[in-house]
């Protein structure tokens, strides 16, 4: 049966109404990286399974002894002495079944058996002991596996060049390995589980062994039916999961447009709930179509798995009767016999729930430690370095021949540009949407390294100075503000980290940005919590998230101000109160402005005019009007919307 189609718009209802059940407006998803175990745990048998889990048990018990090495000290001594516990209980319970079967008043028997007893009941304690311990060295060991792989991950992407994002490969890595961060926690879990359960297995095959070796062939004849029928059936649940990747996504797509608080508002306007409903049912309904024929064959398979088993139980009860009957086993060892094939298949049981686990977190774990590895070519160069001593205050900024060009685009972003801004400047880049301002901005701001050119503080490469110095001097207000899920105050704060977080401080650079007053209006004021996941959060407008973070901005007492669209969601009023504060620095720090609204930028001491990427013309506003160029084009353009004809006069009653 087809997963889904795909049509190019809604259905009619006339549509509706057909026989195409698997039809969907759905596009097609892009295959993601969260189901990447469990699709390669679908594609290969078990014995490709059994030969990789050496490596990854080690590489879990890798992780384990890092994060914690008492932790996984106890576990393993607890695993090992739990299994030597096992073992020494079924040859005590053998010992017992000795006494009791044996000739004489049944006092004298019991009194025989009683020191066999004691030592079962002792290695009974002791192995649920052992289990205690283990269970509480595994729980305390969690959060510490979790820490140390989650720490590492978040170590690397926050460390990398900005451009690292840029790339599609390292996007797709990096969603990946969080999935294999997470799962890391579930590796060492399942890895610890497994070796108990073999732990188990080999305790009750050494005890029989000790017993009689045929016994352990008769153990092998019980047992190993239902362990293959158990791999089996989880083999066919890998395979139809991985199947139906697309299917569940779709469902979750649909589940977000029904009950999310984003859709509602269109959902109901445009009467879209039969359309969606009806699309869901074509969805599910192939979904509860497959999962039914995956429970008859996984119902089948363990069927037969029991069947088989149970026929191979009987034929193992029927050799030790012949063994009895032939006198080359005593009663006890029989009944033995019978107890550890008990306790086999439910170690068995454990291994093949844990072998699967171990092999689909073991590939997340892959993708963990692969992005690691390749994520380090995006870290910056720091044997290039230089000196650790930090810039001074900023005296000039020269750019020379500096050019960038994105991963996945032919032409340069920014193609040789070469300008240079003096201290105390306000200059403004100009440019229609795509000519490389907020690109030339970031490589001024240190956010992007160029691919060409060099850019120079007070004479001296960029990279050769201390980075987070550098850093330091700038502070930078991006186009594509983050809303963090902060108070007002903390996101504010958070434009100086290296700074105290005085209030004045804050309620200054708010001032500035024409943000004081409305955040005194919040219920909590500074303390409002701008995120409404939160108890007593807060939803913020555009306008009013961009004088936050315009206050961010104003917050560091920095040398360069980089300011990038820093009013397109602002009212008239608030736009004209923070132009007027970026004014007031001129003359006493540098400030780079990019905005579309031209009549922003008249005052800047020098606006520079990028198209296509390139430089194309410089100079003040005067200047640049009198050329007549593309500056004076634009601006011409933007002034003549404000422009509006007198009406006609009107005439008097009288005329």
């Amino acid at each position: 049966m087809t997963d889904t189609a795909t049509t190019d718009g809604p259905r009619t209802p006339a549509q509706r109404s057909g026989p195409a059940r698997t039809e969907s407006v759905l596009p097609e998803l892009r295959e993601l990286s969260w189901e990447a175990g469990v699709r390669a745990r679908a594609q290969v048998g078990v014995f490709a399974v059994f030969a990789e889990l050496p490596r990854l048990v080690w590489a879990a018990l890798r992780i384990s002894w890092r994060a914690d090495r008492v932790r996984t000290s106890v576990v393993g001594g607890a695993t090992v002495g739990a299994g030597v516990m096992a073992a020494f209980g079924l040859l005590a319970t053998q010992r017992v079944l000795v006494e009791l079967f044996a000739g004489g008043p049944t006092p004298h028997k019991v009194r025989a058996a009683l020191p066999a007893l004691v030592a079962l009941a002792a290695a009974t304690a002791l192995r649920a002991g052992m289990a205690t311990a283990m269970g509480y060295a595994q729980n305390g060991l969690t959060p510490k596996v979790d820490r140390e792989v989650q720490r590492g991950l978040f170590e690397m992407t926050t460390a990398v060049r900005l451009e690292a994002f840029d790339a599609d490969a390292f996007a797709d890595d990096m969603e990946r390995a969080s999935r294999g961060a997470e799962e890391t926690t579930s590796l060492v879990q399942s890895s610890m589980n497994l070796l108990a359960g073999l732990a188990g297995v080999l305790a009750v095959a050494v005890a029989v062994v000790v017993i009689h070796p045929l016994l352990l062939v008769a153990l092998l004849v019980a047992t190993v039916p239902d362990a293959w029928a158990s791999l089996r059936a989880g083999h066919l649940r890998y395979q139809t999961y991985a199947a139906g990747s697309v299917r569940r996504r779709r469902m979750w797509l649909l589940h977000r447009l029904m009950a999310e608080r984003d859709s509602a508002p269109e959902l109901r306007s445009y009467g879209l709930r039969r359309f969606l409903l009806d699309q869901y049912d074509r969805v599910m309904g192939v979904e509860t179509d497959i999962q039914l024929a995956l429970a008859r064959r996984v119902t089948t398979t363990t069927t037969v798995g029991s069947m088989i088993a149970g026929l191979a139980t009987t034929a193992v009860y029927l050799l030790l009767g012949v063994l009895l009957v032939d006198g080359q086993i005593p009663l006890a060892a029989a009944a033995t016999c019978v107890v550890a094939v008990q306790s086999a298949q439910r170690s068995l049981g454990i291994v093949t729930y844990q072998v699967d686990r171990v092999y689909t977190d073991g590939q997340h774990f892959r993708d963990y430690t692969g992005f690691l590895a390749r994520a380090a070519a995006y870290l910056p160069d720091r044997s290039a370095g230089g000196p650790p001593d930090a810039p001074g205050p900023l005296r000039e900024l020269a750019i020379q021949e500096v050019s960038l060009r994105y991963p996945d685009r032919e032409t340069a972003a920014v193609d040789r540009v070469s300008l240079t801004i003096e201290a105390g400047q306000t200059v403004a880049f100009v440019g229609e949407n795509g000519s490389g301002k907020s690109t030339l901005a970031a490589m001024i701001a240190t956010l992007r390294r160029p691919t060409d050119g060099v850019i120079r503080w007070n004479g001296r490469p960029l990279a050769e100075w201390h980075g987070d110095a550098l850093r330091s001097r700038i502070a930078v207000v991006t186009q594509e503000y983050h809303k963090w899920p902060f108070s007002a105050a903390t996101n504010i704060a958070i434009g100086d980290v290296d700074a105290e977080p005085h209030q004045h401080r804050i309620e200054g650079a708010a001032a500035r940005a024409v943000a004081h007053d409305m955040i005194r209006e919040l219920p909590h004021g500074y303390e409002t919590l701008l995120d409404r996941t939160f108890a007593n959060g807060q939803d913020l407008s555009g306008g009013q998230w961009q004088r936050i973070t315009a206050a961010r901005g104003f917050l560091r007492s920095a040398d360069l101000l980089v300011m990038d669209e820093p009013s397109s969601a602002l009212d008239p009023r608030a736009e004209d109160a923070l132009f007027q504060a970026i004014r007031d620095r001129q003359g006493r720090a540098t400030t780079i402005l990019i905005t579309h609204r031209l009549a922003n930028v008249r005052h800047a001491d020098r606006i520079f005019v990028l198209h296509q990427g390139e430089l194309v013309e410089s100079g003040s506003h005067d200047e640049l009007m009198a050329a007549g160029g593309r500056y004076a084009e634009l601006f011409t353009l933007q002034a003549a919307g404000y422009h509006t004809t007198p009406p006609p006069p009107r005439r008097s009653a009288s005329t």
